[in-house]
């Protein structure tokens, strides 16, 4: 079972604690930020960053659906890690200056993934799909913090 990783960036013309700010608002703009593949978005637990328990549908296929319920936490200054209770899924978001009013947001996501042929498929296309969706997440937050 190989470790699958799925990686996006982008920059955006925002101050890094706006940005930071804004992806930690989970009770308030984080469920904006979702594209159509999430749905049945709950918070259960906190709602601003560290400490927060959310829960969410992601849908990363037409046939593929993760029910996913993640805990907040905040290892460093500028960093998001949402570890999902229901699988070995970790996204870590990471937000750094990236000149004068501008933030790098990198998004990672990893997991165990399946092994044998089935694997192989999960290693070689599910960080492209993984990505996409990223990418459309990233692009609201851009819309979001460059009001």
């Amino acid at each position: 079972m190989a470790q699958v990783e799925a990686t996006t960036e982008r920059v955006v013309a925002a101050d890094p604690e706006k940005v930071f700010d804004t992806l930690a608002d989970y009770s308030g703009t984080r469920a904006k930020l979702l594209p159509e593949h999430f749905s049945e978005y709950e918070v259960r637990e906190g709602g601003d960053g560290e400490g927060t328990l959310v829960h969410w549908k992601l849908q990363a296929t037409s046939k593929r659906v993760r029910d996913c319920l993640l805990e907040v936490s905040e290892p460093t200054d500028g960093q998001l890690v949402e570890k999902d209770r229901n699988s070995s899924m970790v996204t870590t978001w990471t937000v750094t200056p990236a000149g004068e009013g501008r933030s790098r947001v990198v998004v990672t996501t990893t997991w165990n993934g399946a092994g044998g042929i089935g694997g192989f498929f999960e290693k070689t296309f599910a960080p492209k799909g993984l990505g996409r969706i990223y990418d459309a997440v990233l692009a609201k937050l851009a819309t979001e913090v460059e009001k």
